[in-house]
This record gives structure tokens, C-alpha cells and sequence, in this order.
């Protein structure tokens, strides 16, 4: 499972199945969540699958961030989202899962592993952020 953030202004690649699952993913996991949190785990949840069929592409937005569908045969969906927004929803993944982390048996390495791939992940969004560029994020299984 791979995770792809790339913008213009650089790019990043995260290889981690507990990124994927405990945060990208986090939604599927039936947490009562604010309506807050909620919003914010959409954004993530969005994320399409880079080889899906495009009838497995939900056309959706928010404030900040969509999801474009792939334009011809050699490209894939994307989720486009300012790198403001995206780091929003990250940030806040990231707090849930420190809250509710015991309950699904998050691992100490799995919770470093993710803090890890989060630091290069906010280094990318920071550099987007700079350029004034959008990121692009997508996933591969």
C-alpha cells in the first residue's frame, strides 16, 4: 500500500500499511466523531484509489480540497486540496488517533512509523504551501 502526495513543489511517497489504515482510512474505523472531525476525516477518506474505475470515484468537494477524476487512459483520480486544508485534516486524524489509538491496539512502532511519514508529509505541504501550489494525493493497494 502506497500513498502518493505531489505537487509541483515537490513529492513524497508513503509505504506505510498504518498511515494508510490509521489515517487515511481512519474513518471506516466507527469512531464518534464531532462534526468537526468529521469534515476532516472526509477530506482523508476521499482519497482515491490511482488504478480504481472511474465508476469507483466518488465526485466529491469541500472547502479546499476535490476529487478529479482521471482525464484519459494514462492518467489517474486525484484528491486536489490546498496544502492548508490537507495538513487541517491530517492534524486532526492524527489527534483522534492519539485519543482512540488504545482501542484499536495502535502499536508504539506503528504510532512512530505514522508520526514519522506525517513529518515528511507536512515537509511536502510545507513546501506546496510556499510555491502556492495545490497537492495532489492518491493511493495505490
Amino acid at each position: 500500500m502506497t500513498v502518493s502526495i505531489a505537487s509541483p513543489a515537490g513529492a513524497y511517497t508513503v509505504g506505510s500499511p498504518s498511515f494508510f489504515h490509521y489515517i487515511l482510512r481512519l474513518g471506516e474505523l466507527d469512531l464518534p466523531l464531532s462534526l468537526a472531525d468529521r469534515e476532516a476525516i472526509d477530506v482523508l477518506g476521499a482519497v482515491p484509489h490511482a488504478l480504481g474505475s472511474q465508476d469507483e470515484v466518488s465526485l466529491v468537494s469541500g472547502p479546499g480540497w476535490r476529487v478529479v477524476p482521471a482525464q484519459g487512459d494514462l492518467d489517474w483520480p486525484v484528491l486536489e486540496a490546498t496544502p492548508e486544508r490537507l495538513r487541517s485534516a491530517l492534524e486532526r486524524a492524527r489527534s483522534i488517533l492519539w485519543m482512540h489509538g488504545a482501542r484499536f491496539r495502535v502499536t508504539a512502532r506503528e504510532i512512530t512509523v505514522i508520526e514519522d511519514e506525517l513529518e515528511e508529509v507536512y515537509g511536502v505541504l510545507m513546501r506546496a504551501a510556499a510555491a502556492g501550489v495545490a497537492v495532489n494525493v492518491s493511493y495505490v493497494a
